[in-house]
């Protein structure tokens, strides 16, 4: 490759259940003291005013500035609060101002007013007037209101009950979040898992047991207390969980691993022991824990230690499954995958007694997922489930639901009036190397190089025999890619010959050989081919005993597991003679393959300048073109044969769909038959 890099069903409301109402109500209430403090705003401001020092007071009265005031006497206390307003103003200047002043110097002030009033420094005023009563309404709005506005926050956020972000209020923080399921509220079943037999078949088993226990007690029989299912992401663990909820006849508990902890100290295992205690009342049930890694992590690995609180939920939910006091009657089902970073002690029988594991599809399992998807959208005849199935090694359940959603995406986007093989042909090309960028306008000596470069590719892939055959070759830029040569394997395969692995370094390398062939240099666009070849060559030598001089041992080193999770490549147990003995090996493998590849481009350099040719001509080449083109042949003549062939068959299908359309009319015109019902009518 030349580069350039299902909703969760909700349980049923009860009837006649309503949603609380709190929060509008607490809205309202809030919004009430928040007027309330606004009000007080108004009250103690009273219109815009300046706000004056005793020493600008007294300035201000010796000028006579000043035309009345507002005195407020406390009963007890040593300050006077003023407000009053200035004499002569002019228009758009302040009118108003507020003082503060000594309780005694206003006393001392008010007796020279009344022993000598034409020297007083009151004697300008117009108008004094003294209130000497508490402002109790004021000191109330000001001090009381705002107690009152956190107290109904506190409440809002911890003590109300039903809703809100906390869960339910402060109460509610130690209780479970597992939803209940019946048989009612899901509709997947057995018949809608696909791809997964022998996993089916081993959690069937538990179903079996709810539905009918007398079958295993009459032998002694005990079902497992819990079942592990590890497999990657999109494998459908959790598409099974929801079959078992849909055939088990059993109250099934549904709850994440996530969902345990919280921040607060002490919530998690309080939530384990909840969830238990529900479970226990209604056995016999099913408790499913999704992503359960995210609580079941190996203890003494965090940052938080042995008082880690994912720690103390762990340590609850060992209890729970399997210690003093666990009672028979709860199974447990979860679903992981990363089994890896899983705490032993949760692992151990008789709390997963049984782990079954879900690995990609195989071709058959590709194909049976294809078939269910589907079902549930318009395909056409022309889609040959078997062959799509060997179009995509490495796929996963949600991979094809995916493929298959696209594949009606673009047949919409094309306006057919079904899915047809080229939509699911594109769609699967769209989700393994990204879309097509047509706008992108490539260089002619640029896309001459690519062309040549993806002939490579494809030439070695043909004339190698111990390697998959190709499906497509195209120079049409597709995501990161310039171009892109698809294979299309015939089987799947579980291990890796010498031989075949030798092979696949060559067609790794076959497009920098035919650009240097070719061209006589090189480019980087074969940055990533250079890559898939250096990790197969290193598993060689490292890890799958292929080199004679390093012999039968491991060299890949340890892997370990941080307390995040991530891998780590620990350095191996070796010496630096051996790295650089394995560092040599690989080199040697590499450049044994170049020189093949070189050779063997060299040796079919005609037929390479054919497929770029080809190529640069028509950009995309299939399977069949490639032959033709290997074998000498024409490929546009035989194009054209395809396509007569491909018009006379619609053309008779076409024809057929008119016959029937007549047939059916003239069952219709018959009397004595209903168009609606096809049943002999009545007089």
């Amino acid at each position: 490759m030349k580069l350039e890099d299902d909703k969760q069903s909700e349980p049923k409301r009860p009837p006649g259940a309503r949603k609380p109402k709190g929060l509008p109500v607490a809205v309202l209430a809030l919004g009430a003291m928040l007027l309330l403090l606004v009000l007080v705003a108004v009250y103690e401001m009273g219109g815009a005013s300046e706000e004056l020092s005793g020493t600008e007071l007294r300035a201000k009265l010796q000028k006579n500035e000043i035309e009345s005031m507002e005195v407020r006497v406390p009963e007890n206390g040593n300050v006077v609060q003023i407000t009053g307003k200035y004499a002569n103003v002019p228009e758009g200047e302040t009118q108003k101002f507020t003082a503060k002043v000594d309780a005694n110097q206003w006393k001392v002030w008010l007796e020279q007013r009344e022993s000598d009033p034409e020297a007083s420094l009151l004697s300008g005023v117009e108008e004094i007037n003294t209130d000497e009563s508490s402002d109790n309404v004021g000191w109330f709005l000001k001090n009381v209101i705002p107690v009152l506005i956190i107290v109904a926050v506190i409440w809002f956020f911890f003590f109300r009950r039903g809703g809100g972000p906390l869960g339910g209020g402060v109460m509610a923080f130690g209780k479970s979040r597992a939803k209940m399921f019946s048989k009612e509220d899901v509709t997947v079943t057995f018949n809608d898992v696909a791809g997964a037999d022998e996993a089916k078949e081993e959690v069937s088993e538990i179903v079996e047991f709810l539905k009918n226990p007398q079958r295993f007690t009459r032998l002694g029989a005990k079902i497992p207390k819990g079942v592990l299912m590890i497999g990657p992401p999109g494998c459908g663990k959790t598409l099974l969980a929801k079959a078992i909820a849909g055939e088990a006849e059993r109250p099934f508990f549904s709850i994440s691993g996530s969902d345990f902890v919280e921040m607060f100290v002490g919530v998690g295992a309080s939530r384990v022991r909840d969830l238990f205690r529900t479970a226990r009342e209604q056995a016999p049930c099913i408790v499913f824990v999704d992503e359960i890694d995210a609580v079941g992590r190996r203890r003494g690995t965090g940052v938080g230690g042995g008082h880690d609180e994912r720690e103390q939920t762990l340590n609850a939910l060992l209890v729970e499954m399997d210690g003093i006091g666990s009672s028979e009657g709860v199974i447990i089902l979860a679903a992981t995958n990363r089994p890896d970073v899983l705490d032993n002690a949760l692992l151990r029988p008789g709390r997963f007694d049984r782990q079954v594991y879900i690995d990609l599809p195989d071709l058959k399992g590709r194909e049976e997922i294809l078939r269910v998807h589907l079902k549930k959208v318009k395909a056409g005849s022309t889609i040959n489930a078997n062959e799509i199935a060997r179009l995509i090694p490495g796929f996963s359940g949600a991979d094809i639901m995916n493929l298959v959603n696209e594949a009606a995406l673009i047949a919409v986007i094309r306006n057919l009036d079904e899915i047809d093989r080229d939509a699911i042909l594109e769609a699967r090309d769209r989700v393994a190397f990204g879309r097509q960028k047509r706008s992108r306008v490539m260089e002619e000596e640029e896309r001459k190089l690519t062309a040549y470069h993806e002939a490579g590719h494809a030439l070695v892939q043909e004339m190698t025999n111990k390697t998959d055959k190709v499906h497509k070759v195209t120079i049409i830029p597709r995501g990161r890619a310039l171009g892109a040569t698809m294979s299309l394997p015939d089987k799947d395969r579980y291990s890796m010959p010498k031989g075949r692995a030798e092979q696949m370094l060559q067609v790794f390398l076959g497009g920098r050989a035919a650009e240097h062939v070719v061209f006589g240099e090189i480019d980087a666009g074969a940055a990533s081919d250079i890559q898939q070849a250096t990790n197969l060559t290193r598993k060689m030598v490292t890890e799958w005993g292929m080199s004679a001089r390093l012999g039968l041992l491991n060299y890949s080193g340890d892997e370990d597991q941080s307390y995040m999770g991530q891998q780590i490549k620990q350095p191996g147990d070796y010496s630096d003679e051996t790295k650089r003995a394995i560092d040599e090996e690989m080199r040697r493998m590499i450049d044994e393959a170049w020189a093949e590849t070189v050779k063997l481009i060299e040796a079919n350099k005609d037929k390479l300048v054919n497929i770029a040719e080809a190529l640069l001509k028509h950009e995309t080449l299939d399977h069949e073109d490639i032959v033709e083109i290997l074998a000498g042949g024409n490929i546009d003549a035989r194009r054209e044969r395809e396509a007569e062939e491909a018009k006379r068959e619609q053309a008779a299908a076409k024809h057929r769909q008119m016959e029937e359309g007549s047939k059916e009319r003239k069952r219709d015109d018959k009397p004595g038959f209903s168009a609606s019902t096809e049943q002999p009518g009545t007089a």
